[in-house]
């Protein structure tokens, strides 16, 4: 059984997420359950969170439960089932911090409701893919923002998910980007969060997105994977 505080928390959420009741196992491993309407994955696909030395895996139907617990039965945690795979997102790293732990950054972030119009300009000047992996648009707190003269060059706030988690997103314009800003702005959405006695939740695959949650004091605690099975 886990005595990390911030660990046995993540897990929650997940336990929560899977939509039927599933533990992350105390003698570690992998526990497939069957559950069509996880959030876990999409509709319709497979869904595994690895957090420490434990996951859980979700799938649409009980032959597709079978089937993956066949393929995780030989592999490590952190390596992809060897299965016939239509479609895959992932895997993003999944990293949480403790009041204990946030380092905030230095330098205000203004706030702003989330349908602010300077929020979604922000949003429209940046790529169709880093608008999707930011969530921007999804985010139920504010806006925190960073401006140069009129313009919003940094945003983040939070969507509100089960278990008391607030899932943190953040954009900086692609000019900006290197200047420590979205540091900034996702500082304040994490204060916001904390304050609010959530727990702050950082999913990301980019490189640089994963070093700005180091640098505010998320520890990564494991990964999501999330795929279609063929048939």
């Amino acid at each position: 059984m886990t005595t990390d505080p911030l660990l046995a928390r993540a897990r929650l959420v997940w336990e929560t997420l899977a939509a039927t009741p599933v533990s992350f196992a105390p003698s570690g491993g992998v526990t497939v359950v069957t559950s069509p309407a996880s959030q876990l994955c999409p509709p319709a696909w497979s869904g595994l969170v690895v957090l420490g030395d434990a996951a859980i895996a979700t799938t649409p139907t009980d032959s597709a439960a079978r089937l993956l617990r066949g393929a995780l039965s030989s592999v490590p945690l952190d390596s992809p089932p060897a299965l016939p795979m239509t479609e895959v997102l992932g895997p993003a790293t999944l990293a949480y911090v403790s009041a204990a732990g946030f380092r905030p950054a230095a330098g205000p972030a203004e706030a702003l409701p989330a349908d602010d119009p300077a929020v979604h300009r922000l949003i429209a000047s940046v790529s169709q893919e880093d608008a999707d992996e930011s969530a921007l648009d999804e985010i139920t707190s504010p806006a925190f923002v960073v401006r140069e003269g009129p313009d919003v060059i940094a945003a983040a706030g939070y969507r509100a998910w089960p278990a008391e988690t607030a899932h943190v997103c953040v954009l900086t314009a692609t000019p900006h980007r290197g200047r420590g800003l979205a540091r900034r702005a996702a500082s304040a959405a994490v204060t916001h969060a904390l304050t609010a006695n959530l727990l702050p939740q950082w999913r990301a695959r980019p490189l640089a997105s994963r070093r700005v949650a180091t640098a505010l004091g998320f520890r990564e605690l494991g990964t999501q994977l999330s795929f279609r099975l063929e048939g």
